[in-house]
């Protein structure tokens, strides 16, 4: 075994005479040079580690050229001959740095346990939240330099109105975490200790027979998609999401039905929707004529893609609803409408079902809810769809709707 001061008059003289195999320092205990066939060089570091009887191990700093010249070299293995005397592989170090680079960079090890989530809905709202609330943030910090200054710093980075996103996004880091824990990518959690957003007080906010009537009336004034989508949401009580996504193939005008997945519903069960007179008429108004398309987005863009202009449209509808036009409210008051969101009108139809004397039970079939009576033991033997029930249900709701909106028009007239 061939030794000298690894330098650069002596990587030249070696290379010059074709010599091939290593040169080891005879300085500093373990760097050597290593020269192949073809005259291209590269430093290494040679170690035991935990003495005499343990297998020798090397290491490769890298090949001559920028940035290892014999000088930066020689410092790079003198400080991995260090993490050595410390009791630190080098090779094994190296793993781990490259490991935290790419698979426990942040971003990419979301990614992994996203797709490892269960079930659609949790499933949806993992993504999400990640996407929206936590990448931004954190980046591609490696998972185990986490700590709860990094995890506090994503909450203080949300809208302090968010609550309920709050609690969404503390949910899942906390299960994040807590995956990393039991697969070993980490020891504990940096969110250990932390406290639970406070929760969100339920909301109760349903809308009165008149705010609904004219909520349908002005509807159409605003964008073609999202007028039809409200009252579609009004006349089915389904979610904006399913409404706003609906394809013409997922309709079937004989029947007078709506036929959704589980790919498409928020808690993964397929569902069928009677459609009553009002959401039969309003999706004529859409296809044009009583023949509706065989396929396709029944609310597409202008670019072909699915409408998500939500809050525009909103915005837009709260302004013709402030006019007072169409509103049985007395002329010196502004008719404005206490706030109110999309999802309301969701549950606008679930507390009109119940003044209607609808059944607990077919409300939930309507709504596609899997708790209540369609969870545990009742779910598992409770095999009725409620088809029939949820038709005259929606049968119902469609002439209290009916007489509503009229009851304004006339009062308005």
């Amino acid at each position: 075994m061939a030794t000298g001061k690894i330098t650069k008059r002596t990587l030249d003289a070696l290379q010059a005479g074709a010599v091939t195999g290593f040169l080891w320092d005879d300085e500093l205990k373990g760097f050597g040079l290593k020269i192949t066939a073809g005259g291209s060089a590269s430093y290494v570091v040679q170690y035991r580690m935990g003495g005499r009887e343990a297998k020798t191990r090397r290491y490769t700093i890298g090949g001559h050229g920028s940035p290892w010249t014999p000088f930066t070299a020689r410092e790079e293995a003198t400080r991995l001959l260090r993490l050595v005397a410390q009791g630190i592989d080098p090779v094994e170090s190296d793993k781990q740095r490259r490991r935290e680079a790419v698979d426990l960079a942040f971003s990419n090890y979301a990614d992994r346990f996203a797709a490892d989530c269960k079930g659609k809905g949790w499933s949806t709202l993992v993504t999400r939240s990640l996407r929206r609330h936590v990448k931004p943030v954190l980046r591609d910090k490696a998972l185990p330099a986490i700590t709860r200054i990094d995890v506090v710093a994503v909450f203080d980075s949300m809208p302090a109105a968010q609550a309920a996103n709050r609690r969404n996004v503390f949910a899942v880091l906390r299960r994040l975490f807590r995956w990393a824990v039991s697969r070993g990518d980490i020891d504990r959690s940096p969110m250990e200790g932390m406290e639970t957003p406070k929760a969100v007080k339920p909301r109760e906010r349903w809308l009165s027979d008149s705010e609904l009537a004219r909520v349908w009336i002005h509807a159409p004034e605003c964008h073609r998609c999202f007028g039809s989508i409200v009252r579609l949401l009004i006349a089915t009580g389904q979610r904006r999401e399913e409404i706003g996504g609906l394809h013409w193939q997922e309709l079937d005008r004989g029947e007078r039905e709506m036929r959704l997945s589980g790919d498409r519903t928020k808690n993964g069960e397929p569902t069928t929707i009677p459609l009553n007179d009002l959401a039969m008429s309003e999706l004529d108004k859409v296809a044009g004529s009583e023949k509706w398309p065989i396929r396709g987005r029944v609310f597409p863009t202008a670019t072909g893609a699915a409408f998500t202009a939500y809050h525009k449209g909103k915005t837009k509808l709260d302004k013709l609803i402030s006019k007072g036009k169409g509103s049985s409210i007395a002329k010196d008051d502004d008719s404005s409408m206490p706030p109110w969101r999309l999802h309301d009108l969701r549950r606008t139809l679930a507390t009109g079902f119940q003044r209607l004397g609808v059944r607990f039970e077919v409300t939930e079939a309507v709504l596609n809810h899997v708790g209540g009576s369609r969870s545990g033991v009742a779910g598992i033997y409770q095999r009725h769809d409620w088809k029939p029930e949820k038709r005259a249900a929606l049968s119902t709701w469609n002439d209290h709707l009916s007489g509503a909106i009229e009851a304004v028009q006339n009062a308005s007239a």
